[in-house]
């Protein structure tokens, strides 16, 4: 059953939200995952920085994100089994979490260790924890896992996401597509 009216659809700001965020969490994890074995050099100070203001990004984008899902009504879920309804909660529920999450231990970490964040070399950001290795280290491998739970969870939404466009053709895709249907 297409879905094609537009009270189907999220709303625009909705879905530039939800298009930026994606956008800003996969360029943030690729480099991330990339810095973290470097040898110490400028280029991974500078890595580390862009790293460190992307998720700062990422939190004030979720926290505008969260903001606008809780005074926005999102449009009715789609005709599904009740088992796919669940899961899709379930992951949408768990993808919020992580959105403040991952930014917030890596917020953590880099207090932990000594290592202030001054966004994009202008604002400051207060110390989350005191200075302290173990912790540190400790933040630096829950930061790591959260990332890679993230991104397992990001994985799960898109493959749904496909589910219903290529297998249901359903037109939940449509919902949150950039275009207008």
């Amino acid at each position: 059953m297409p879905m094609t009216s537009s009270a189907a659809r999220y709303s625009p700001v909705a879905i530039v939200l939800h298009w930026l965020l994606a956008l800003a969490i996969i360029c943030t994890f690729c480099v991330g995952f990339y810095m973290a074995d470097l040898p110490f050099s400028l280029q991974r100070v500078k890595l580390f920085n862009w790293h460190k203001w992307a998720g700062v990004g990422i939190l004030a984008l979720s926290a505008l994100r969260l903001l606008w899902r809780l005074t926005h009504r999102p449009p009715a879920d789609a005709p599904m089994p009740a088992w796919q309804a669940r899961a899709a909660h379930a992951v949408h529920f768990l993808l919020y979490l992580a959105f403040f999450a991952v930014p917030l231990t890596g917020w953590a970490m880099s207090s932990a260790k000594g290592f202030p964040i001054v966004w994009f070399g202008v604002l400051p950001l207060p110390d989350f924890v005191p200075k302290d290795k173990e912790l540190g280290d400790l933040l630096e491998s829950v930061h790591g896992w959260l990332a890679y739970g993230l991104a397992a969870l990001v994985l799960a939404h898109v493959a749904g996401a496909l589910k219903h466009q290529f297998i249901d053709r359903d037109g939940l895709l449509a919902r949150m597509s950039l275009r207008r249907a």
